[in-house]
């Protein structure tokens, strides 16, 4: 495949860089098999009936970044990936020539750069525990400022299952009284755990060479029992999230059957993919070029009318990336 033909030109003014005020006001774009419709976020609970499911990833987001200066007053910002051992953490930084041996002093703490992995991954000693309580929420890199809990949390994340690094942003439009409303009109609500990596903003050069970070998943046995029981010819299954549909089809048999459990998924769909896991409607943002999350909604949607879509986004001022509007995508 050619990632050529998944890319787009964006106006950089329609990088969303604050979410909607209040959160379900943002605008919804309805795509269906041969038309698109246009709407507002709040509006999605006529695309539900009583029956159906709507699955959501309640992973929590986990403060990881800390900000300091090297010795030299450069900037830096270090984002912790994961824990080695005391005080010791993989970790992405940004900064001008980071080295090993490199010292970055913290609020409560200094970092040494003490190994280098690849370009912008090395392992860094803290040498005071205290560095963690500097710690803020991880931006992505499109983003200007450093998101706060309101604007990158989901309403529903929650405190026992905090562990990724981006947020599960096709959520962020829901409230607790638009959720509830659904809820009502007998809709199940099922709740599984994806950890978003920070592989989820690495380019793709070559799609056949591409490695997709692990990302631990769990499903629980009801949560794979109200999908398995649904009567598929009624009950449509919607799925908020590339991060959720990742997992749910990482999870399902070859028949379809969504198994319980947690592991790492390392999967990485991309066109053509024969999805297993029944999904009738997938519920996400716009994503970047190129991009993992591109290819796998275009494998759902099919090429052309995503990125017929995404043109029909820009011409009518959609804000585009995390913080920015939603689409709705039926099979």
């Amino acid at each position: 495949m050619n990632l050529d033909d998944y890319s787009y030109e964006l106006p950089e003014s329609l990088i969303a860089q604050h979410p909607a005020d209040p959160r379900d006001s943002c605008k919804l774009m309805i795509i269906g098999k041969n038309k698109i419709e246009h709407g507002i976020f709040r509006d999605i609970l006529s695309q539900f009936s009583k029956g159906d499911i709507l699955v959501l990833n309640n992973t929590k987001v986990k403060h990881s970044k800390l900000l300091g200066k090297k010795e030299s007053g450069s900037a830096a910002e270090i984002t912790l990936l994961k824990n080695i051992s005391a005080n010791i953490y993989e970790a992405k930084i940004k900064t001008k020539n980071p080295l090993v041996g490199t010292k970055i002093i913290l609020h409560h703490a200094t970092a040494e750069i003490i190994m280098q992995k690849n370009i912008d991954t090395f392992v860094v000693k803290l040498d005071n525990k205290n560095a963690l309580k500097d710690a803020v929420m991880p931006s992505p890199p499109y983003i200007k400022h450093v998101v706060t809990d309101k604007e990158y949390q989901t309403v529903y994340s929650d405190k026992k299952k905090e562990g990724s690094l981006a947020s599960p942003t096709a959520g962020l439009h829901f409230t607790k009284s638009l959720l509830a409303k659904i809820q009502k009109k007998g809709v199940k609500i099922v709740y599984i755990t994806l950890h978003v990596s920070y592989g989820t903003f690495k380019n793709i050069e070559d799609v056949k060479t591409y490695v997709m970070e692990p990302e631990h998943y769990e499903i629980s046995n009801q949560a794979a029992k109200i999908i398995n029981n649904r009567d598929k010819k009624k009950n449509r299954l919607f799925v908020v999230g590339t991060t959720t549909l990742k997992a749910l089809e990482t999870s399902a048999s070859k028949s379809g059957k969504i198994i319980a459990g947690s592991a790492e998924s390392t999967l990485f769909i991309y066109p053509p993919y024969k999805f297993k896991s029944g999904t009738d409607a997938l519920i996400t943002n716009f994503h970047l070029p190129k991009s993992t999350l591109l290819l796998l909604t275009c494998a759902f949607g099919e090429r052309k009318r995503i990125l017929d879509a995404y043109h029909a986004a820009i011409k009518n001022n959609y804000r585009f990336y995390s913080l920015g509007d939603s689409m709705i995508i039926y099979k």
